[in-house]
């Protein structure tokens, strides 16, 4: 396992934070892109502690040229990369015609362009090798947009279809390399501090909220099981289930509910800063200021996790009932 490699996009904080930290602990060789300093040598510290390997790499993850001397760095200090995880992102919590055109293009390339750079990077590396996975870290949002966050929504959405057309051309080419997305709901991040915003309150993720550990966890289990795509936490299953069924109805819900339930009514602090051009300065770890409403653990992550145990169990029952009828007639 020491040997392993991992590159995580957006490890400066939140989500990416404890993706990175969660590798690091399993004893991988993890490399840290993202464009705050200050976090990044904070998570290098976290992961070597736990006993781990780390690469600090600044990098704006919009810049292709930058993910792609990121990558040939990786490959040369760390070795062969095993695992690409696309996280970085950026929000803007704003009505849409709100929006400045430049800020509306500034969080599409990070959110999206930035996965396809990481992608583009990985596939360069472990397609003639014909192996490795790369997580694309996706979001309910993929499937179900909400009001005041359409550049986010719009990325995810991007994102997803552009995966599906990678998956069918590395099928159709053979290619052992694995592609998967992680359908998230919504975690106690620093993405809430610092995200634009033109509402005049805080914002926070709509309820119910989990630990961003709980991703990590799923985000591993994702690159170790060639799972198509892994939903994570029942929130995810309901958003994108009732897209499907209620598109139209949800649509009404959402204006109805949606504003309310990204806003604290909390005042924006005098001095908050956003991170849309620049990183803001300091450590700001993996949580957010939503911790004690944060649930560790879900069961329908864990039931989605252990599927075959499941089945295996269920069939076990089945089998011993049908014995037990037999034996009885």
């Amino acid at each position: 396992m020491s040997s392993r490699c991992v590159v995580v996009t957006g490890a400066s904080a939140g989500i990416g934070r404890a993706t990175a930290v969660a590798f690091g602990k399993r004893g991988w060789h993890v490399a840290l892109l993202a464009r705050g300093l200050d976090g990044l040598e904070a998570a290098r510290r976290e992961i070597e502690q736990a006993g781990g390997t780390a690469l600090v790499l600044p990098v704006d993850i919009a810049e292709q040229a930058e993910v792609e001397a990121a990558a040939a760095r990786v490959e040369q200090e760390l070795g062969p990369i095993d695992v690409w995880v696309n996280n970085a992102m950026a929000t803007i919590f704003c009505p849409f015609e709100r929006i400045a055109p430049a800020d509306f293009e500034r969080a599409t390339r990070v959110t999206y362009l930035g996965a396809v750079w990481g992608t583009l990077a990985a596939l360069k590396r472990m397609k003639p090798r014909n192996r490795g996975c790369i997580v694309q870290v996706g979001s309910a949002l993929a499937y179900r947009s909400i009001p005041l966050q359409s550049p986010y929504c719009g990325a995810k959405s991007a994102l997803r279809g552009f995966t599906d057309a990678l998956r069918s051309e590395l099928i159709h080419d053979k290619s052992r390399v694995h592609v998967t997305m992680v359908q998230l709901c919504a975690f106690n991040t620093p993405q809430f501090d610092w995200g634009r915003t033109c509402l005049s309150q805080q914002p926070q993720p709509v309820p119910p909220i989990f630990a961003p550990e709980m991703a990590a966890e799923a985000i591993i289990w994702a690159s170790e099981h060639r799972r198509r795509e892994l939903w994570v936490g029942f929130p995810t299953v309901k958003a994108i289930l009732a897209t499907h069924i209620i598109p139209g109805l949800l649509d009404r819900y959402l204006a109805r509910t949606a504003y309310d339930g990204q806003d604290t009514n909390e005042p924006l602090p005098h001095d908050r800063q956003d991170n849309l051009y620049r990183p803001v300065a300091g450590d700001h770890g993996a949580h957010g200021r939503f911790g004690a409403r944060a649930r560790s653990s879900s069961w329908q992550l864990w039931l989605n996790t252990h599927r075959r145990a499941i089945t295996g169990a269920a069939l076990a029952v089945l089998g011993a009932g049908a014995l037990l009828l037999i034996g009885l007639s």
